[in-house]
């Protein structure tokens, strides 16, 4: 049984730091804002 609950608080060490991560770069990080242009070939429109 022990191995079991080692295993156990492994994986949920490896899900925690996971979630920290990405909980981490949604808080913190700010993507750049830029304008996008996108071409739209006249064939592709409808009519």
């Amino acid at each position: 049984m022990p191995v079991i609950l080692k295993f156990l608080m492994f994986i949920g060490v490896l899900a925690g730091c996971a979630y920290g991560g990405l909980f981490a770069l949604a808080t913190f990080y700010e993507p750049q804002q830029r304008e996008i242009t996108v071409t739209i070939p006249a064939s592709k429109l409808p009519r």
